[in-house]
């Protein structure tokens, strides 16, 4: 991985930024990946993200010990961290459940509301108006969700139960993507990262007291790759939007498709139908226009 602590120490440009973005969303891929082929094995969520979430601590405390650098780990507003770390692992679950009822590419498709939502948080904690061309991207976007799933046909790619956790993954990641810029500049990637695994780790951990299922040495491997690719993407991302803006960031959030598609298409075979592909070109257009926007600095009310 990057050598964190001297980026950490000198101004990464918009580029460097970028490419930190790229990394991660291309880590979370590949992470994700490996969870829904681990579906097959029957985990329960909570079990898988127990996993997850202690690899995740166990990488970047390893990492940060191997430098020197253990007090990045330690939280400055540890009431706020755990807050965060609780919506992460809200996240977490809901991905887990998301990608056992979801092809890689419909659940991508889904995720790209987020630039969609991350615009109306935006206007609504800072109180700032929408234009109306913003407006029309947004129902644009939400037309595309709906022709995706396409509700009124017989076959689709998923069903209710994964639309409904992949809707909740948004809503996380977008209170997350706004949150985290804020809460970037008292608080280090790694300990937000790492303090995220710890609580995801505890409180997983604490509901498999009730009920678990064996794991194999093969599937422990797996689940060890995972939270290692999921801890270089929640690295990289922090990174990213510390050091350039939200906007900036979830424009490339649409690179995942483009893995995501070519991974579901070589394990699983999977092709996507007509409407995904109409309904993931307006999601995708509109999501574009909106991060596009907010980088070049298209005016967010009317007549500004």
């Amino acid at each position: 991985m990057v050598a964190v602590g001297e980026v950490m120490k000198s101004s990464l440009s918009d580029v460097g930024a970028i490419g930190f973005a790229l990394s991660g969303f291309t880590f979370w891929v590949l992470g994700d990946s490996a969870i829904k082929y681990m579906g097959k094995y029957g985990l329960p969520p909570y079990e898988m993200v127990a996993f997850l979430g202690l690899f995740m601590a166990v990488f970047l405390g390893a990492y940060a010990l191997a430098r020197g650098e253990v007090r990045v780990l330690r939280p400055h507003r540890l009431k706020r961290q755990v807050a965060r770390a609780c919506l992460d692992m809200t996240n977490t679950v809901c991905v887990v459940v998301a990608l056992r009822h979801l092809t890689l590419t419909i659940f991508y498709i889904l995720v790209f509301m987020a630039p969609m939502v991350i615009a109306l948080l935006s206007a609504l904690t800072l109180r700032e108006g929408l234009s109306w061309r913003r407006w029309a991207a947004i129902f644009t976007g939400f037309a595309g969700v709906v022709i995706a799933v396409h509700p009124w046909g017989s076959t689709r790619e998923g069903d209710w139960i994964g639309f409904a956790a992949c809707m909740i993954c948004v809503a996380c990641f977008s209170v997350n993507m706004v949150w985290s810029r804020v809460l970037t500049r008292t608080e280090t990637p790694e300990s937000l990262a790492f303090f995220s695994g710890l609580v995801t780790a505890a409180v997983g951990f604490a509901l498999m007291l009730f009920h678990a299922v064996p794991v194999t040495p093969l599937l422990t491997l797996g689940l060890f790759a995972t939270g290692l690719f999921w801890a270089a993407g929640t690295l990289c991302f922090y990174i990213a939007v510390k050091h350039t803006s939200a906007a900036n960031v979830s424009q490339y959030h649409y690179t995942q498709l483009i893995t995501g598609t070519l991974v579901s298409f070589l394990v699983w075979h999977d092709k996507p139908g007509f409407f995904v592909l109409a309904g993931g070109a307006l999601i995708l257009g509109s999501g574009l226009y909106i991060a596009m926007a907010a980088q070049n600095h298209v005016p967010l009310t009317e007549g500004s």
